[in-house]
């Protein structure tokens, strides 16, 4: 699988990364092994998770399975920032380092190589936020710090904030939802990460699923997340409105090319400019082989312009 530097650090990830929010949820550990195994196999290298994801568990079932994988093999990514359970912001300094230090144990490792803060908090001051990363940097927690879910103006901030404090802890990424279904990163932060030099990582590249067009003609599969209890929610913004139109684009240009529309919807958002890597979040080692084919897919110009006419009002 390529390679691509994060912005303009020396950040090196693959342009697809696994994100494991369902880990310990979706995905237990025997299936989350054979995902691992599948994705390295096909040299993949970022691994995305979060200390909020399932209050720690996915961090827990990933740093099982990567027991026995060599920690140079792969590039893990963790987020801090979210509330804390008394309610308290989870941006001060305290409570970042903290969770920090939590992630690292439940990973078991001594250092992450990215570490997000993964929400703006007006409650906190910037400057405390900025030295809470730079301290994680020199301490070796972490490789490189960058922020997620943050818009462009917010992103920008930060970055030149830290930029000013002449630190060793510049903001290198902001990871954000961007996809066919959702382009709303376009309007700020893609201009903001060219201005400024930091990598754009897309998580849900897929739509929440609905870019596999598994959703199509109204249709909720049994097995699927918009069938389930706790992520229904999640999926359901993007079965109406204008989304189910670009989902048809989407799978008459897999039809016109022999591709899936999976492989289509990815080849799209890998290779539009800021973009370090899209993450997808499979609960199968089958649904991600039949991602990992993207790799050899070049979509045509005419089909790139095609998809950004169908999907404009999703920007």
């Amino acid at each position: 699988m390529r390679e691509r530097f994060v912005g303009r650090s020396g950040l090196a990830v693959s342009a697809l990364g696994l994100g494991t929010a369902s880990w310990g949820r979706d995905v237990d550990e025997h299936e989350a092994r054979d995902l691992l195994t599948t994705f390295l196999d096909a040299g993949g290298t970022l691994l995305d998770t979060g200390a909020s994801y399932g209050a720690g568990t996915a961090e827990s079932v990933l740093g099982a399975v990567l027991a026995d994988i060599p920690r140079d093999d792969v590039i893990l990514v963790t987020k801090a920032g979210a509330p804390t359970r008394t309610g308290r912001p989870g941006t001060s300094r305290g409570a970042l380092l903290g969770t920090l230090d939590a992630s690292l144990g439940r990973l078991g490792v001594d250092t992450v190589d990215l570490w997000l803060v993964q929400r703006w908090d007006p409650q906190v001051p910037s400057e405390e936020t900025l030295a809470a990363m730079e301290h994680a940097v020199t301490t070796g927690r972490t490789r490189y710090v960058g922020v997620a879910n943050h818009n462009g103006w917010q992103t920008a901030y930060v970055h030149t904030r830290q930029a000013m404090r002449e630190t060793g802890a510049p903001i290198v990424a902001d990871q954000v939802e961007y996809s066919l279904v959702n382009r709303t990163a376009e309007a700020e932060v893609l201009p903001a990460a060219d201005a400024l030099g930091f990598g754009v990582i897309a998580w849900s590249a897929l739509g929440r699923g609905v870019l596999t067009g598994k959703y199509r003609h109204g249709v909720v599969p049994s097995d699927s997340r918009a069938a389930s209890d706790h992520l229904a929610g999640f999926v359901e913004p993007y079965l109406q409105g204008s989304a189910p139109s670009v989902v048809e684009g989407v799978c008459r240009a897999a039809d016109g090319l022999g591709l899936s529309p999976a492989e289509v919807a990815l080849a799209w958002i890998r290779d539009r400019p800021a973009v370090a890597s899209a993450l997808v979040g499979p609960r199968t080692a089958a649904q991600l082989k039949g991602l990992l084919t993207v790799e050899d897919v070049v979509l045509p110009d005419e089909i790139v312009s095609a998809l950004d006419d169908v999907s404009a009002e999703a920007g």
